[in-house]
């Protein structure tokens, strides 16, 4: 019989290269916030992947970047701080930018972590160019494997879990087999509400928006139905922000929850009833008490 393996895989790499795409795909199920916008991440999610004869717990982190605010630097010291505890690195580059990221090279090589390493969006590339990165890359660190990837084409993706396989060692199941991530559903509310945000806002906005899950209870309908009552309100940095969330007639803030509650709805797999407010809180990207809590636990 065939031993039972498990470990933890993090997930590092620059803003927007796919990362949490990849581990949603992994996982079967959305743990991580995507939008095309950078810092979509903010924290350490844990998305785990049960197998017949192994349990994957991957660390979905903030893309490494430059920081610019305390929130900014608490993000990077997340991302930084997964690297010592894993078991192995999955390390994610977009196949249609160019350079090296040096930095992410020196921590890896720092580490002497088993390292696989994932080119995402190959399908922005032809062969060639994708040859001359894989060449490029093989020379910079002695990588387990080298997986060129397609999230949007499903190209390649079991791989990355056949790999990861390989490499890990014999363990226990450090999660229910049932579970996929380590969330709570209020921290799921409050991702779900924040992407849906991220997609639909200008650029300008989303960097500063917070968004706390003030109630979250079950209930029964007249109909003996499940619903979740879902009270939550989004914080922004300016009242001109706090504007363009609401929109014109609310318009806006109605598109989010719309979006959010229906999201919120598979995931629950119950009827949801979403309330949501907008208000100002100046400067809170600055602010410890509030950017403390998206600080990784030791």
């Amino acid at each position: 019989m065939e031993k039972f393996k498990s470990g933890f895989v993090a997930v590092i790499g620059k803003t927007n290269v796919g990362k949490s795409s990849i581990i949603n795909r992994l996982v079967g199920e959305k743990v991580s916030a995507i939008a095309n916008k950078p810092q979509t991440t903010r924290t350490r999610i844990r998305g785990i992947v049960n197998r017949e004869n192994s349990q994957i717990i991957f660390l979905d982190t903030p893309g490494l970047h430059k920081s610019k605010s305390k929130l900014g630097n608490v993000m990077i010291e997340n991302a930084i701080s997964t690297i010592p505890e894993a078991d192995i690195i999955l390390y994610v580059i977009d196949a249609s930018k160019n350079g090296i990221d040096e930095k992410i090279i020196e921590k890896i090589k720092e580490s002497k972590k088993k390292t696989i390493l994932v080119i995402n969006k190959i399908d922005l590339v032809n062969k060639e160019e994708l040859i001359e990165i894989i060449n490029k890359y093989k020379d910079l660190y002695d990588f387990e494997a080298i997986i060129p990837v397609s999230i949007k084409k499903e190209k390649n993706v079991e791989d990355i879990l056949n790999e990861i396989e390989r490499n890990l060692n014999e363990g226990p199941a450090y999660y229910d087999i049932e579970e996929y991530t380590d969330q709570t559903l209020r921290q799921i509310a409050e991702e779900t509400i924040r992407e849906k945000a991220l997609k639909l806002l200008q650029d300008e906005v989303p960097h500063g928006i917070l968004v706390e899950v003030s109630k979250m209870k079950t209930r029964k309908t007249k109909e003996m139905e499940k619903i979740y009552d879902v009270e939550a309100t989004i914080f922004c940095l300016r009242e001109s922000h706090k504007g363009i969330i609401i929109g014109k007639n609310g318009s806006m803030l109605k598109k989010i929850g719309t979006y959010a509650r229906q999201d919120l709805e598979k995931t629950l797999d119950t009827k949801v009833n979403l309330k949501l407010w907008v208000k100002v809180k100046k400067d809170w990207i600055n602010d410890m008490s509030i950017v403390k809590k998206f600080k990784a636990e030791d």
